[in-house]
């Protein structure tokens, strides 16, 4: 079932207050965070229904689901060649599955440690920075190895 009040069910206009909807697969919503203190920072929202934890999908769509994490990842990696992917699978509040994928650099901002959430506004990027980093991520979309 989804939920009205959930921002990745039924109200994503709420994505708005953090991010954009660069496209979306049969299970997921890509999302571009407005914060891009790190370069080609996403998130891969479950949307077939509200679900807390990956333990509540059946096989199938598990996989579906993180057949698209890992699309993404990999289109990061193509896009912008990070020395590493930090994956965050939050929720304690929102309780909706998504992960955030965040590219990190050696000696970059905040390499070695986890990354903040939310760096400032200062960070945030304008819609055209926006549109491009979601089309890099379409373009470098692959299931395939």
């Amino acid at each position: 079932m989804l939920l009205k009040d959930c921002q990745y069910c039924l109200n994503r206009e709420a994505i708005e207050n953090f991010g954009r909807i660069a496209f979306e697969t049969e299970t997921s919503i890509i999302i571009v965070f407005k914060d891009q203190s790190h370069k080609g920072r996403m998130c891969v929202a479950y949307k077939k229904d509200h679900v807390a934890e990956l333990t509540d999908l059946n096989e199938a769509d598990r996989k579906a689901y993180l057949a698209d994490v890992f699309a993404c990842a990999r289109a990061i990696k193509k896009a912008y060649n990070p020395d590493r992917i930090n994956y965050g699978a939050y929720g304690d509040a929102l309780g909706h599955l998504h992960f955030h994928l965040v590219p990190k650099y050696k000696d970059g901002f905040e390499w070695g440690g986890t990354f903040a959430m939310n760096t400032g506004k200062e960070n945030y990027a304008t819609d055209d920075e926006i549109a491009e980093v979601a089309k890099k991520i379409k373009d470098n979309w692959s299931y395939e190895e």
